[in-house]
């Protein structure tokens, strides 16, 4: 039987195919309903396989799921120094989708933007529910590609924003962050010379790949929320203990976060115990859960990136594509 009966073959999508489809209000929608489904128990999302390569600094992770009717998987890599040493992107992918009723890969599409704009999507969802609905200043600690997506949908979720501020160990990153996300989104940004100064706001953002902490107790407010992206592999760390054990503590996914997340390092030396967990972010979505109680409390959303999160977002963009596959590269799989 010929394939083409039933589909046009499988589409091939680059990030400038993906970049015209998916906008950052799209993927908060699609992100927010993966953790309210996730919390329903309306999907199916295997552990992260890790296949690390020390000898060359990175890693890469295998990523599959089903959720909202789509299924497929991620294959993404994390090489902190590819930048500096390649310029290429520090995480790169490529996902696969499927129609889960006979398998067929209806579209492989680029992994890296896709994988900036969901991640960017479910920090806006937690500060969405988890900050003060009166915070104005929001602090970057990290300026990279991440560090912008981040700070564009917190945009989009919060209007009470009115400043940024962004330090880097790279201070020319950081000036340019200032410069150039200041104008794309309206919002008055400076570059400043330290960590603490940074951190001295309403909302903080870490986006580093550190393995020992840069964010201190003593220069985090009180009612201060922390969306913590970096660390997403074992001994990755970016707060202090001591700031974990004494904030509200908000996870994408509980084994996955313990494994690798911002709490695993607390976790393995006994800081904290696995019930000092408050719970995950789509259990607050769902309303299954209260978020902030008090305007006191500092609330943590440890970030480790959710398969479901890249599926759903996929599963859009496949969607709207198939419009204009004509203009698309496909071809048969099966041939």
């Amino acid at each position: 039987m010929n394939t083409s009966m039933f589909y046009p073959g499988t589409l091939l999508l680059k990030k400038e195919d993906i970049a015209s489809i998916l906008t950052m209000a799209d993927a908060l929608k699609a992100v927010e309903r993966a953790f309210v489904l996730k919390a329903e128990g309306k999907t199916i999302m295997p552990a992260k396989i890790y296949l690390d390569l020390p000898q060359y600094h990175g890693d890469f992770r295998a990523m599959p799921a089903y959720v909202d009717g789509g299924a497929g998987m991620k294959w993404v890599s994390v090489y902190p120094e590819n930048t500096q040493k390649y310029g290429l992107p520090s995480v790169t992918g490529i996902i696969i989708f499927c129609d889960p009723r006979n398998s067929y890969p209806l579209a492989i599409m680029g992994g890296t933007y896709l994988t900036t704009i969901r991640t960017g999507a479910a920090g806006g969802v937690a500060v969405k529910h988890l900050a003060r609905k009166d915070s104005a200043v929001v602090g970057m600690v990290g300026a990279g590609r991440q560090a912008r997506s981040q700070l564009t949908a917190i945009r989009q979720v919060l209007p009470s924003l009115k400043e940024a501020k962004v330090y880097d160990q790279y201070a020319d990153g950081a000036v340019k962050f200032a410069e150039e996300m200041g104008e794309e989104l309206g919002v008055t940004i400076s570059a400043v010379q330290s960590v603490a100064e940074a951190v001295d706001a309403d909302i903080i953002v870490t986006t580093t790949f550190a393995t020992e902490p840069v964010v201190l107790k003593k220069h985090v407010k009180p009612g201060t929320h922390i969306n913590a992206i970096g660390a997403d592999a074992p001994g990755k760390q970016e707060l202090e203990d001591s700031l974990v054990t004494s904030a509200k503590i908000i996870v994408d996914d509980i084994d996955q976060a313990s494994h690798s997340g911002e709490i695993n390092v607390p976790l393995s030396k006994g800081t904290i115990k696995a019930s000092d967990i408050y719970c995950t972010l789509g259990e607050v979505a769902a309303g299954m859960k209260k978020g902030r109680q008090k305007d006191s409390e500092i609330t943590i959303f440890d970030s480790t990136g959710l398969a479901i999160q890249d599926i759903i977002c996929a599963k859009l963009v496949y969607e709207k594509a198939k419009s204009r596959a004509a203009d698309l590269t496909s071809f048969d799989f099966f041939h």
